[in-house]
């Protein structure tokens, strides 16, 4: 799995060993409030979701590193969707937002993705109410096209999502 490295971020490979890191978002509720997964209980949840990565040609699963201080600050990934869209998402540890780290991150992941890939269209989408969000999608160059909903993996939270795709 590859390795990206930008000004002040290495992305890289999730291991098990990134679970106590890890948890410091993952069982943060302010982290955890608009995404997929409910907030980790312990250390042991976040070890599941980590033994769970599947990363393949076309789906790729990062750890935002900071090369400051090699501190694991977040994650994110980028997968090929069956509607031909690059999709991504990420999330950060709480005391690292509004720094541009993940505008940084995914910037990268999608250069890498152009770089593999060629032309490529990219898709993300973010609880309407996470504004946070919403800008981080927009500063990487994509669009609103409308509205959807997700819910999270264990069928307790339900969102209005805001819909982003790349610029025709």
């Amino acid at each position: 799995m590859a390795t990206i490295t930008t000004n002040r971020l290495m992305l890289r490979p999730l291991t098990i060993d990134d679970a106590e890191a890890a948890f410091e978002w993952t069982g943060d509720e302010r982290v955890a409030r608009y995404m997929i997964y409910s907030t980790h209980e312990s250390v042991e949840t976040t070890k599941e979701w980590l033994r769970s990565i599947n990363t393949s040609d076309t789906a790729y699963e990062f750890g935002f590193v900071r090369r400051s201080d090699n501190k694991l600050i977040g994650a994110g990934g980028i997968r090929l969707k069956e509607d031909g869209f690059w999709e991504f998402g990420y999330n950060l540890r709480y005391d690292c937002w509004g720094m541009g780290y993940t505008t940084e991150a995914v910037k990268a992941m999608m250069d890498f993705v152009r770089r593999s890939f060629g032309e490529v269209r990219f898709k993300a989408m973010c609880a309407d109410e996470n504004t946070a969000s919403a800008h981080v999608i927009e500063k990487c160059g994509l669009v609103f096209k409308g509205y959807g909903e997700y819910s999270s993996y264990d069928g307790k939270k339900t969102f209005k999502a805001r819909i982003y795709v790349s610029k025709e």
